[in-house]
């Protein structure tokens, strides 16, 4: 049983653990949830990489949080929404890095009208998914050099708004919904957890997916005041989230870095938590929990087969 909840803080999780000696590669960096899951990380004796598609922002987020942790910082570059980067800045970090022991997957885009990414893939989908399953499989063999490896992979509350269309994933035949594209690339976050851990917890990795709460940071950026009036009214009409707000920055980092260093997850995975604790599951719980859909282990195969010939490379481990 977890002792820490919604209110609880990155520092405050990680606030008995040394992290000394440990490498912890976060996508999507330098602004927002992963600034702070990188500094709160820091903080704790952390070495950091940290990955994002701006060379300039990611070296003032690794010269902020190396100033103020004392960290060792490093910067990749690495656009999600691009194979060719994507394969490109694993191949530096191979040459560049020994290890990883914790890959925080948290980049992301939530909303957009409807775009592309320079592979054709519909954005959301192909960033919060497609970019991340290419990602987190080049640097498997960083991952299998790290000691008690865990994934992380940043989903949310918004999976409840749709399961994966596998008959149509980048919407080129259906029409275009961006808060059921966002919910299948949040759905899709999870089944890659789970099938993560089918492959990987043999060897002693492994994978777990997270809603880190409501928050007001930059993945909010194409939401318009109408959007976010809707968000709230949906929490306020539940009647277990009644008096709750968004989460700081800090809260919502939270069960990022519980997910990533817990006890009581050693030699667990496939899970999805939110709140710093496993979720329960439920298909009709609009206030929380985790839909069968998005832990089904068939659908979560049959996922990575078809990301597998979107990305045009074949994992097997």
């Amino acid at each position: 049983m977890s002792t820490f909840g919604f209110d609880s803080t990155a520092d405050k999780v990680l606030a008995d653990k040394d992290l000394t000696g440990r490498t912890a590669f976060i996508t999507g960096a330098y602004s927002g949830l992963g600034h702070e899951t990188a500094r709160a990380m820091g903080a704790k004796g952390a070495s950091l990489i940290l990955s994002g598609r701006d060379e300039s922002k990611l070296e003032a987020a690794a010269k902020t949080i190396g100033d103020e942790t004392g960290a060792k910082v490093e910067t990749l570059v690495c656009d999600l929404a691009s194979l060719g980067s994507i394969r490109a800045a694993a191949e530096q970090a191979l040459a560049r890095f020994d290890h990883v022991d914790l890959l925080i997957n948290n980049a992301g885009v939530m909303a957009c009208p409807l775009s592309r990414t320079a592979d054709g893939f519909e954005l959301q989908f192909g960033t919060n998914h497609l970019g991340h399953f290419l990602l987190t499989n080049l640097l498997m063999p960083l991952l299998e050099k790290g000691e008690n490896p865990r994934i992380v992979n940043l989903s949310s509350r918004g999976h409840h708004l749709d399961s994966v269309h596998f008959d149509d994933l980048n919407y080129a035949e259906r029409d275009y919904d961006k808060w059921e594209a966002y919910g299948q690339s949040k759905t899709a976050n999870i089944l890659f957890a789970v099938a993560l851990e089918q492959r990987l917890s043999d060897k002693g990795i492994h994978a777990y997916a997270v809603h880190p709460g409501g928050i007001m940071t930059n993945l909010g950026r194409h939401l318009d005041e109408q959007d976010i009036a809707n968000l709230r009214k949906r929490m306020e009409s539940n009647a277990e989230d009644k008096g709750m707000t968004f989460k700081t920055v800090p809260q919502g980092a939270a069960t990022t870095c519980w997910a990533a260093t817990a006890p009581e997850l050693e030699d667990k995975g496939g899970l999805y938590a939110e709140d710093c604790a496993v979720a329960d599951h439920s298909d009709s719980d609009p206030s929380g929990g985790v839909r069968s859909y998005a832990l089904d282990k068939d659908a979560a195969e049959r996922l990575w087969s078809a990301s597998e010939e979107l990305v045009g490379a074949t994992f097997a481990y």
